[in-house]
């Protein structure tokens, strides 16, 4: 173990979820204020930074500090898989179905395809890597979840998940690559969101099921992989998310003192270039006085967090934290909502302007806090529920255990206690808009 990793302090179980969930609360205020501010309070929208890339990039380190290690913790791939769908469908298709409800009063957006493949895409959150719109503004950050968990599993059931550090660095290498050789997605139409679709239900049922789990779970890796670099809607982006993700893995040991700093130094320097030469770049967020303040911003954030993990955090913080899924995939919907009642009000009077901001932050916040309360939490628990069963059948079968024949897991690492997977192992980052109208072109 590092002289420096030594000297760290173990933080509790506790101190970790909350100085965790106090990043995600960051990350959510951050990108509620982006989408926020140009509609209700353009003057004081900041372009020296961009504040949803600070506010993904924030929840992008923290997913990928906290994912791999929580499934290695857990040793159990299918727990992990049980825990994602109950985590994050649930909600997500209580969203599709508000806006599709709603849709004879706020269209859906033109981005989503009115066919199948917006079906397909949807199905597997596989959104952005397939080059598909998605119902709701925000959804396309959890492509690049899905595409994390998928590379993630398939690392961890061939035993090179901790390689975290070179990952980042060729991620982050080739996003610089992918930058300047990629217009856009090589593959398109819809077949790509069919094609991942079938691959997506009869690889997670194999690595559920444990019928050639390693390889169903190395084909689902692939298939990511692939997608993003050839289908993805700004392919050098979604190869930069995902080093970024890994380069929260580093970290994540490096502070146990499994490895060093300087491959996410590396990854940090790549991810910051990436953009510059880019075929497909051009947007004002992706300047590089903006771009680097934005990264150097979220890294601070990030270490910052990390320093008083073991301190006393402020407890609304570590709220707005704990709702942020909800958070993220709500506020959109319903800030279009708000202001097709109020109105147009960039050049409404500033007291105007103020007065219906900080209602409109209060109905996101309420509804966030009861979807949370009434729709994540339970299905949450649920979750556990059918994981302990399903642990407690196997267990007791032929097999003599949950990994079906020793294909499910890696030696040494058993199910553990596990502080932090049930809530806060996999809320998505929240993110910026993904439309290119009115003069905030993201993508």
């Amino acid at each position: 173990m590092s002289a420096t990793a030594a000297a760290l302090p173990a933080p509790t179980p506790v101190a970790r979820l909350a100085w965790l969930d106090a990043l995600r609360g960051i990350g959510a205020l951050a990108v509620v204020a982006e989408h926020l501010l140009p509609w209700f309070l353009p003057a004081l929208r900041p372009y020296w930074f961009n504040l949803g890339v600070y506010g993904i990039l924030v929840f992008f380190l923290v997913s990928g500090y906290i994912i791999p290690t929580s499934l290695e913790r857990h040793g159990d791939v299918r727990a992990f898989w049980i825990s994602r769908f109950f985590r994050l469908y649930p909600l997500y298709l209580a969203v599709i179905v508000l806006v599709l409800a709603l849709a004879w009063w706020v269209p859906v957006r033109e981005a989503v395809p009115r066919d199948g493949s917006a079906v397909a895409a949807h199905a597997t959150m596989l959104l952005d890597v397939v080059s598909v719109g998605g119902v709701a503004d925000t959804m396309w950050t959890l492509s690049y979840e899905m595409v994390f968990y998928l590379l993630v599993t398939a690392l961890f059931l061939t035993g090179g998940h901790g390689r975290s550090g070179l990952l980042a660095m060729l991620f982050a290498a080739g996003a610089v690559v992918v930058g300047l050789v990629a217009p856009g997605a090589v593959l398109g139409g819809g077949w790509p969101a069919y094609v991942s679709c079938a691959v997506f239900v009869v690889g997670l049922a194999g690595v559920l099921l444990g019928r050639l789990r390693t390889a169903a779970a190395c084909v689902l890796g692939l298939m990511a992989v692939v997608l993003l670099v050839l289908s993805s809607r700004v392919p050098w982006l979604g190869t930069a998310v995902l080093a970024v993700m890994f380069a929260g893995t580093a970290i994540h040991r490096w502070e146990r003192g499994n490895g060093g700093l300087w491959p996410v130094a590396v990854t940090a320097a790549l991810v910051g270039i990436s953009p510059l030469w880019a075929i497909e770049s051009g947007w004002w967020w992706v300047q590089a006085d903006v771009w680097f303040t934005t990264i150097a911003l979220a890294g601070a954030t990030f270490a910052g967090g990390m320093a008083l993990r073991g301190r006393r955090l402020p407890r609304l913080l570590v709220w707005f934290g704990l709702i942020s899924y909800s958070l993220y995939l709500v506020h959109h919907p319903l800030l279009k909502y708000f202001v097709e009642v109020t109105g147009d009000l960039r050049r409404a009077e500033v007291p105007r302007q103020v007065a219906m901001a900080v209602l409109a932050v209060a109905l996101v916040v309420g509804a966030s806090a009861l979807t949370y309360r009434y729709v994540e939490r339970p299905m949450q628990e649920m979750g556990r529920r059918v994981s302990r069963r399903c642990r407690s059948g196997l267990q007791g079968g032929p097999e003599g255990g949950l990994q079906g024949g020793g294909d499910a897991g890696v030696a040494g690492q058993g199910a553990g206690h596990h502080g932090v997977l049930g809530h806060e192992e996999g809320q998505v980052p929240d993110r910026v808009r993904d439309h290119v109208g009115q003069g905030e072109p993201l993508r």
